[in-house]
């Protein structure tokens, strides 16, 4: 932690922090109980939240799978942080340190190294908060150099408490309840990702890892759950992609729906994705791909 100032250090510890009083703060729904109102303000906030964490900090600012105005890049990254996903130098850092150490030592939260079992599924899924691998080895050059993006980062707590307030605003101790609880189930669902989407689910195509596609974990998180597809093609815009039986098929994904929105609404360009030849060449079926091939060359002639 020597690249980091004192004031740095305590910014970064409030995140767990939140997060803890998270959990304790969704016990309110027992005593108050959820109207419709209060769960559909959970839910709405859940998506959100959710979208700017998946389609911002992860597909735009860590892998750059699109192009948008730096306000996009910006505006996204505090609502993200408002989910308790800490600060965008933060965030980036430890998703670059596990896409280079995928389920190796050096990987922040694998659910193989350092422990195994229920224990590597509670540190990966969490333990790992509360452990010196908390601090990233090193913030991204290109986020740091941005003013406006590391105030966000040192600063990540603010619109968590922010939104926490208006949630009190609008609706009272109900509201704050599910406030809460939407933002203690998004943490969770976020982090099946390093957990569940690396031992359960299907692998269509060749990694160095043990990454995973899994429907639930994709369905929880709006497309991201396709991890085995991201760790093959990490610069891709749609995670939702796969090969069965040699042939290319699309999975839903609503972060993609979500950047192709914000296509539409010129918000986005340059869209990134793999071919279907890099695709199926990139799968792991040889002989699938090998029959696919002939059939397309009986097909041309």
């Amino acid at each position: 932690m020597k690249q980091y100032s004192h004031l740095t250090i305590i910014s970064y510890i409030v995140g767990p922090t939140l997060i803890v009083v998270s959990h304790l703060g969704s016990l309110l729904i027992f005593v108050t109980g959820l109207s419709w109102g209060a769960v559909l303000w959970a839910l709405l906030l859940y998506v959100i939240r959710m979208l700017a964490t998946t389609g911002i900090y992860h597909r735009l600012l860590t892998h750059k799978s699109y192009q948008a105005p730096t306000s996009v890049l910006c505006v996204g990254s505090i609502v993200a942080a408002s989910a308790g996903q800490m600060g965008p130098s933060w965030w980036k850092a430890h998703h670059m340190d596990h896409h280079q150490y995928s389920d190796q030592k050096e990987d922040p939260h694998s659910p193989y190294l350092p422990f195994k079992g229920i224990k590597g599924f509670w540190w990966s899924q969490a333990g790992w908060l509360f452990s010196p691998q908390f601090f990233p080895s090193k913030l991204p050059s290109d986020v740091e150099s941005n003013v406006v993006l590391k105030i966000i980062d040192r600063l990540h707590f603010i619109p968590t408490v922010a939104l926490t307030a208006l949630s009190y605003y609008i609706g009272g101790v109900e509201y704050l309840g599910a406030f809460f609880l939407s933002t203690t189930v998004l943490f969770h669902c976020v982090a099946t990702v390093n957990s569940l989407s690396h031992i359960l689910g299907e692998q269509p195509f060749t990694t160095n890892d043990s990454s995973r596609n899994h429907w639930l974990v994709a369905f929880l998180t709006l497309g991201e759950g396709w991890h085995n597809l991201h760790h093959a093609f990490q610069w891709s815009a749609r995670h939702g992609i796969t090969v069965r039986k040699g042939q290319v098929a699309y999975l839903p994904d609503p972060t993609f729906w979500f950047i192709k929105t914000l296509e539409f609404l010129k918000l986005a360009s340059k869209i990134r994705m793999p071919s279907e030849p890099e695709l199926i060449a990139r799968a792991i079926n040889r002989n699938c791909q090998n029959s696919v091939f002939k059939a397309r060359a009986k097909t041309s002639v």
